[in-house]
C-alpha cells in the first residue's frame, strides 16, 4: 500500500504545506483507499493543464508533477495574488504489494485520480494442505514375511 513512515518526507511535506510560497506552491491535497483489488489515491490539482501533468514511476516510488501557469499579465499591477502558481510535485512511495506496471489515471474536473491494482501475488489466496498419512494409507503394505 502506501508507506508514510518516512520521517524527513513527512517533515517536508509539512514544510511545504505551511511554507509554500509563489515560487514553490504547497504540496498537493490527496486522499487514498483500498477499493476492492485496486488501490485508490485522488489528488486536488485545479486549473492545471492536462498537458502540464507529468506521473512516472521507478521502482516503487510514483512522482506527480504538474505545473499551472499564471493568468495574471506581467505588465499589471495584481490587486490579489493568492492562487499558488508554478511547478507543483508530490512522491508517494507505494508498497511492493502494489502493480506499478498497470497505473491508471484519470484527470477530470480537477481532480487526478490514480488506480493501481493490487499485485497477485499480494491477494490471498488458499493453500492446499497435504498429508504424508493420506498418502502412507495408499501405499500397498508391504509384508513382514517377504
Amino acid at each position: 500500500m502506501l508507506l508514510q513512515h518516512d520521517p524527513f518526507r513527512d517533515l517536508d511535506r509539512l514544510t511545504q504545506q505551511v511554507f509554500g510560497t509563489v515560487t514553490r506552491p504547497s504540496s498537493m491535497p490527496l486522499d487514498a483507499w483500498r477499493d476492492g483489488d485496486e488501490f485508490v489515491v485522488e489528488l486536488d490539482l485545479p486549473g492545471i493543464d492536462p498537458d502540464k501533468l507529468d506521473i512516472d514511476v521507478e521502482r516503487n516510488v510514483l512522482t506527480i508533477k504538474a505545473e499551472r501557469l499564471s493568468r495574471i499579465p506581467d505588465a499589471v499591477d495584481a490587486v490579489a495574488s493568492e492562487r499558488p502558481w508554478g511547478v507543483f510535485s508530490r512522491q508517494l512511495v507505494l508498497g511492493d504489494s502494489l502493480d506499478t506496471e498497470k497505473v491508471d489515471a484519470d484527470y477530470t474536473a480537477g481532480v487526478l485520480c490514480l488506480r493501481i491494482p493490487i499485485a497477485e501475488k499480494a491477494k490471498p489466496r488458499k493453500i492446499s494442505v497435504t498429508s504424508r498419512d493420506a498418502i502412507r494409507e495408499q501405499e500397498p503394505q508391504k509384508s513382514i514375511n517377504a
